[in-house]
């Protein structure tokens, strides 16, 4: 496994919709376990190919407490089939932009279909924090990011001191849960 280098916004590959993946085989096996060595690392609760730079819909998950067992989710072409008509409203913050949260409205249950780390189909409903990291990295495929949700003025005020920061070439002292 090998550690990847998360891109930051504001990055144009974060704004592109991603292709389905034909077959999850021992290529898109080792891009999984490197998502999650990467994500673990950050340290953050999900991560999506386009994160590292992957233009493919590939995500990893894994929201278990420091005190809990690990329990990673390897999800490919993962699409949502159900949604609950109630809502949940969340602090989120991603490893793609660092130090700034910001609250998100989102279902807050949901069942996901996706291949899973053998290529197989699998049907998963989730709710709480767990449906709503899910559909955060979901949105990654579709080139979404978490301020896209917010009002303008507010997006623009993160994304204007991510590219500034950007511009000093200033790191960021720590990463958000993706």
């Amino acid at each position: 496994m090998a550690l990847l280098p998360i891109i930051t916004a504001p990055d144009p590959r974060l704004k592109k919709v991603c292709a389905p993946v034909e077959a999850v085989d021992d290529e898109i096996r080792r891009l999984m376990d490197d998502m999650l060595e990467t994500m673990y690392n950050a340290p953050g609760i999900g991560l999506a190919a386009p994160q590292v730079g992957v233009l493919k819909r590939v995500i990893v998950v894994d929201v278990a407490g420091e005190d809990e067992e690990r329990a990673p989710l390897f999800m490919a072409n993962p699409e949502l089939t159900w949604v609950s008509d109630d809502d949940s409203n969340y602090e989120e913050g991603c490893l793609s932009l660092p130090e700034h949260y910001g609250d998100v409205v989102r279902p807050a249950a949901i069942t996901v279909r996706y291949l899973d780390r053998e290529n197989e189909i699998r049907e998963l409903k989730a709710e709480g924090l767990l449906a709503t990291c899910i559909q955060h990295e979901m949105d990654h495929l579709e080139g979404i990011l978490f301020v896209d949700h917010m009002t303008a003025l507010k997006r623009n005020m993160i994304l204007r001191k991510l590219l500034k920061a950007k511009k000093a070439d200033k790191p960021l002292a720590s990463y958000a849960t993706a």
